[in-house]
């Protein structure tokens, strides 16, 4: 039989695990105060300077993690895991911008398994959207293509989150040469239009965001691969234009920069060498620090154009080349020793 002390005991034990479950709950405004810097970074991606970036990520990061171990809810892990994968997407985008591959490709798995550990498909698909650029970019579109498709499966997606897909799908295509399916992927990205939202592509957006500009810009490089100047040049001048509709201080040089090159470079194949300095003016201005990889990888295919045999001794010709090593020397992909993998092929 039991008596009333051993109840007692029960319940005094019941009651201090319930105590210690309840210090162990987050104060909600840490959260809060967590998602807003997550927010207002992913934000002003395209307009801070890589490192700056990446202190500040880190940063959160490393505040999601100790947070993690301090909260015994699950609806605080759930915001906490997604926090933690947010801030290790824009790691991976920013490793990628400084060349730096390798750390890259680990941020981005890492951003892959906090959003697998919650069920969110739209931080997953982005981060195996990272997973496919980068891929490309290291010479591997065929597996690309299969990662970007994998992205595709995911469930929650918007229209934008499909939009940036297709786009990188096109980008793999456009590397294997396969133009009618980089063409296909082309016009599927520019038709999402079903009004579908998702909390991370849309209402954070950012760097998580791929509007207009940055489709078109995108578009521009897969012509680019499939050697088609008109087309490369009409996406590259709707990036630009769209562009220069945004106040000076809100447009990202992360999208104007790399639209400004593939503008440059489509002339170029048209043997304009004028209209290429033309375009790449504004590059010129652009500070070392703000010289990611995309931007300099689009330059180096430049620098290649501008060997063609009718180039060679033109002085406009060799005076630009000139001008791009002088550039590229100060990046900070350059000073970390990265190389030139495939990321745009001559």
């Amino acid at each position: 039989m039991l008596d009333e002390s051993e109840l007692l005991m029960t319940a005094r034990d019941a009651a201090s695990h319930a105590g210690e479950a309840a210090s162990l709950l987050l104060d909600e405004m840490t959260l809060d105060q967590l998602h807003d810097d997550l927010l207002k970074l992913a934000r002003t991606y395209g307009c801070t300077a890589p490192g700056e970036v990446y202190r500040d990520a880190t940063n959160l990061l490393n505040q999601a993690q100790v947070l993690l171990e301090r909260t015994r809810s699950p609806e605080q892990h759930t915001r906490l895991y997604y926090a933690a994968a947010q801030a290790s997407a824009l790691l991976a985008a920013v490793s990628f911008d400084l060349g730096a591959l390798a750390p890259a490709v680990s941020f981005a798995r890492s951003s892959a398994q906090y959003g697998k550990t919650i069920g969110h498909g739209p931080v997953q698909a982005y981060a195996y959207g990272m997973l496919a650029f980068m891929t490309f970019w290291d010479g591997r579109p065929s597996e690309a293509v299969r990662l970007a498709k994998t992205a595709q499966q995911f469930g929650g997606l918007g229209d934008t989150a499909r939009r940036r897909l297709y786009a990188i799908e096109a980008r793999a295509h456009g590397h294997l040469r396969s133009v009618d399916q980089a063409e296909r992927a082309i016009r599927d990205a520019l038709e999402q239009s079903s009004g579908r939202r998702d909390e991370l592509h849309d209402d954070i957006g950012g760097e998580f965001a791929f509007d207009a500009a940055r489709t078109a810009m995108s578009n521009a490089t897969t012509c680019l691969l499939l050697r088609d100047a008109e087309g490369a040049e009409e996406y590259a001048s709707r990036a630009l234009s769209l562009l220069g509709t945004r106040p000076t201080a809100e447009q990202p040089i992360v999208v104007a920069g790399p639209a400004a090159v593939d503008l440059a470079r489509a002339r170029l194949l048209r043997s304009e060498v004028e209209g290429a300095q033309e375009a790449l003016a504004p590059v010129f201005q652009v500070p070392p620090s703000w010289r990611g990889s995309g931007m300099m990888e689009r330059l180096t295919a430049a620098r290649i154009e501008l060997t063609r045999p009718e180039f060679r001794g033109e002085p406009a010709a060799l005076s630009l080349a000139e001008q791009i090593e002088d550039f590229s020397a100060l990046s900070p992909a350059r000073r970390l020793g990265a190389a030139n993998p495939l990321a745009i092929e001559a």
